[in-house]
């Protein structure tokens, strides 16, 4: 927390002092102001990272002043101050968009560390949000790639893209593997207009996979009225891009490795011979060693598509890509549905780290764009992205409970564990202290 700037705005000297001195003393930089309107102007004027305000003081009121903190051009995080029964009126608060809340009397000065503490991690996960999307990573527009892993992809293919062999490339389904083909072919070709032509053998039905790719004469079978130019043909000069390689037939699995060899095939239905100089890049979500030992696929095909295998890890395993992608996913569909300037919210990037994203990068574009279309302002909301969440949202009885629990564990930390003493400084008796223990499930402490 060193060295973060955080505004205190409360009337009453004695407990604006604790405030200042509690967070002076873990390193952060404390202005004062005890009033709504000083604590407003001096808001505007600086740049603090965390704000402690009265709900209830003179000058602007504490729901006005958390709604104007939240307008500024870069809201501070707002932890606000309110009196013993009246947490309605803090719920009331963070619904105007503050983090937290503290009860007034204060139980200690570790309660003020921890809400601090929770208050300036969120701040950081919002900068990292904005950092990740200024760094967004090398190469073209659609490849975003911040985390180690996979620049480390990214360095092998361009190593291979230079050359003309043979690229397989591995991982899950929508981890991105068309978008590394098209950056192998970016890499060899440049801006030229050499043809990147691409395939998913998954995708079409096997009594039409040949003609697809190899071509075929007219009338080389029912319904062929004219010829047709296969994928093969099309691709040469270019990149053929073969995605989902290991559905393949075991019989065409035979003529794309005659074509690998010699770079030779025929049409359906033709007698001539033509020739494809294309690059081929093939792309897989089977584990095809395992294919080849259970005889789904050939030995020999797999050793010819294998020749530079490139992994693409499950995104998962890519942490700082998760953050970058999501960024780079809100600005650019906000931009193409006209509504510029649309970001995420700090509790959307929480719910998105937490998240496991099992269908990769597919699955997170697509939670993207449904929530830029259903975000009702500029900033895309938790409720918006509907993301099955850890916990269910806590109620007002639960939240006065879990801030009970935390500032009874927080007095007991204090005293050494002396519970006599705990609920001389709680204010209760040691008998309802004894019962909340339990209540809490504390009773061992």
């Amino acid at each position: 927390m060193t060295g973060r700037r955080v505004l205190v705005i409360e009337d009453e000297a004695g407990m604006r002092g604790f405030l200042r001195d509690v967070l002076a003393g873990e390193g952060l930089a404390v202005a004062e102001a005890a009033d709504g309107d000083e604590g407003l102007d001096k808001a505007r004027a600086g740049d603090y990272d965390l704000v402690f305000t009265d709900l209830r003081m003179p000058g602007v009121s504490g729901i006005a002043l958390v709604r104007a903190l939240r307008d500024l051009s870069d809201p501070p995080e707002v932890v606000v101050l309110t009196a013993y029964g009246t947490v309605a009126d803090a719920v009331e608060a963070m619904k105007a968009g503050a983090h937290d809340f503290l009860e007034k009397p204060v139980s200690g000065p570790d309660q003020v560390r921890v809400v601090a503490r929770k208050a300036l991690e969120r701040r950081a996960l919002i900068e990292e949000n904005e950092r990740l999307r200024r760094a967004r990573g090398p190469v073209t527009p659609d490849v975003v790639v911040v985390d180690p892993r996979m620049r480390q992809v990214l360095e092998r293919v361009a190593r291979v893209a230079r050359t003309d062999a043979t690229v397989l490339i591995l991982g899950e389904s929508g981890v991105g593997k068309e978008v590394v083909a098209r950056e192998v072919h970016r890499l060899r070709f440049g801006d030229s207009a050499a043809p990147f032509v691409a395939i998913n053998c998954a995708a079409v039905p096997e009594n039409l996979l040949e003609s697809e790719l190899f071509g075929h004469e007219k009338g080389a079978f029912t319904g062929a009225v004219a010829r047709k130019v296969g994928v093969m043909e099309a691709a040469s000069g270019g990149t053929l891009f073969l995605d989902e390689v290991g559905e393949m037939p075991a019989a065409l699995q035979v003529k794309l490795l005659r074509v690998l060899e010699t770079r030779e095939f025929q049409r359906v239905g033709g007698v001539k011979t033509l020739r494809t100089d294309a690059r081929f890049i093939a792309a897989t979500n089977q584990d095809l060693a395992a294919a080849v030992q259970a005889g789904r696929f050939r030995q020999d095909l797999y050793y010819r598509l294998s020749v530079f295998p490139v992994t693409v890890p499950p995104l998962r395993e890519r942490p700082e890509d998760v953050l970058a992608l999501a960024a780079y996913f809100t600005e650019r569909i906000g931009r193409d549905l006209g509504r510029g300037g649309t970001r995420l919210s700090a509790e959307v990037v929480e719910a998105i780290r937490r998240y496991d994203w099992p269908g990769n990068v597919r699955e997170l574009r697509n939670a993207i764009e449904r929530a830029v279309i259903l975000a009702t302002g500029p900033e895309v909301r938790a409720e918006d992205l509907g993301l099955p969440a850890r916990t269910p949202p806590e109620s007002e009885r639960g939240l006065l409970a879990r801030r009970e629990r935390e500032t009874i564990l927080s007095v007991l930390e204090e005293v050494g564990g002396n519970r006599r003493l705990a609920a001389e400084r709680l204010g209760i008796s040691l008998r309802t202290l004894q019962y909340r223990l339990r209540e809490y499930g504390l009773t061992e402490r």
